[in-house]
């Protein structure tokens, strides 16, 4: 069974195309346990850390418990034929060579543990580490920083909307990458805040990449695509269960540097990728929001029982990871005007005169001026796409 899975030349011929370099059978082999094991499955995560990802899978489909490869492994027996009980009826070579192919029809890329793209932060997740991402789009962003999950309940309301469109929409502007999941309320009013400043935002999904879903996010999923990434651990074809969805919270806690949750009530998902993130030692913050508000109970739970940090604005999000060591190092004067274009510059992206002065209220002239001086003292520093403010690390 473990040859059919791996000597297949079709199969192979499918790999090559996506991924041209490497040991072919460890990386068929992580597809066929992306195929093989549900989300975060702990047995699976086991065997791959401790053989390597061919050789779980043979023992997975060819050996018994205790025998073998897996001789060293210290886990009960009862554990690891229940483990192989669920993989083996799945065991089918036709769906390895069917995923890669669906990933290269939708033009996916297919990362394993050691790429240089793959984002070592999804390591801290331990034995439920996934054995490959599946990503359409920019897959630099996964390692891109900072990064921020901003989640939220699907039946949202305005008030929360807003907050997250205009939080997101901030932190993006700045180069921050937001991560969320997709899905209604929340999640898409961030993704559309990111991507409508030009910024960076990448898209966890509980299915495969090639199946958009919700289906009302059709359209936004295919532009999150083309200027961010949408990414899963499961293959294309794969459909979304609730158990994905949850096991999907994992994913975006552990990419994110912090996670806030915007709204969300008593007994919303989000709360699960804020325990998530909470286990992993990420920072958590939680918008307030009326005390009447069914919506706003679970930030309020968050709050209270998870030490949550109360966030009203990007600013205090990005305290969440400890921006202050990038923050803007503006000198502190008399002028206001210093002050005014201090607010509206970015550490991380250019911005030119004419955008500085919208952002500031002061005159396009008066911008230039200052920036002059600015730039004297080191304050601020010149790139192709305009001025950006100095930080910290770079006056040193």
């Amino acid at each position: 069974m473990m040859d059919d899975l791996l000597g297949d030349a079709e199969t192979m011929a499918a790999l090559r195309a996506l991924r041209p370099d490497g040991d072919a059978s460890e990386e068929i082999a992580r597809v066929a346990w992306s195929i093989l094991a549900e989300p975060g499955d702990g047995v699976a995560g086991a065997l791959i850390a401790e053989l390597g990802a061919a050789a779980a899978l043979r023992f997975a489909l060819d050996d018994s418990p205790g025998t073998g490869p897996a001789a060293p492994i210290k886990r009960e027996y009862r554990a690891l034929a229940e483990a192989r009980a669920r993989w083996r009826p799945r065991a089918d070579r036709r769906a390895v060579g069917e995923a890669l192919r669906g990933a290269a029809h939708v033009g996916a890329a297919v990362l394993i543990p050691g790429d240089t793209e793959w984002p070592t932060a999804l390591d801290e997740l331990g034995d439920h580490t996934p054995s490959v991402l599946w990503v359409r789009g920019d897959s630099s962003l996964l390692t891109a920083q900072p990064r921020v999950a901003i989640v939220g309940a699907r039946a949202s309301t305005g008030y929360g909307e807003h907050l997250a469109a205009e939080l997101a929409g901030d932190l993006a502007a700045d180069g921050a990458v937001i991560v969320s999941g997709g899905a209604y309320g929340i999640d898409g009013a961030a993704h559309r805040a990111a991507l409508g400043v030009g910024g960076a935002t990448v898209a966890f999904l509980a299915g495969g990449v090639d199946r958009a879903y919700p289906s009302g996010h059709r359209q936004l999923l295919g532009s999150i695509a083309r200027f961010g990434a949408v990414v899963s651990e499961l293959p294309c074809g794969a459909a979304p269960t609730k158990w994905r969805f949850l096991a999907r919270n994992r994913l975006i806690a552990a990419l994110g540097q912090a996670t806030v949750v915007v709204e969300a009530g008593w007994r919303s998902g989000s709360l699960n990728t804020a325990g998530h993130a909470a286990s992993l030692g990420r920072p958590l913050g939680a918008v307030p929001g009326p005390v009447t508000s069914a919506a706003s109970a679970g930030c309020h739970r968050l709050l209270r029982e998870y030490d949550a940090r109360c966030v009203t604005s990007a600013a205090e999000i990005r305290e969440l990871w400890g921006a202050d060591a990038e923050s803007p190092v503006i000198p502190i004067r008399a002028d206001p005007d210093q002050i005014r274009l201090g607010d509206a510059l970015s550490t991380r992206a250019g911005r030119s005169p004419q955008d500085l002065a919208a952002r500031s209220g002061l005159t396009v002239a008066r911008v230039v001026a200052l920036l002059g001086l600015l730039a004297l003292e080191g304050a601020v520093v010149r790139e192709e796409g305009g001025w950006r403010a100095a930080t910290a690390s770079e006056r040193t």
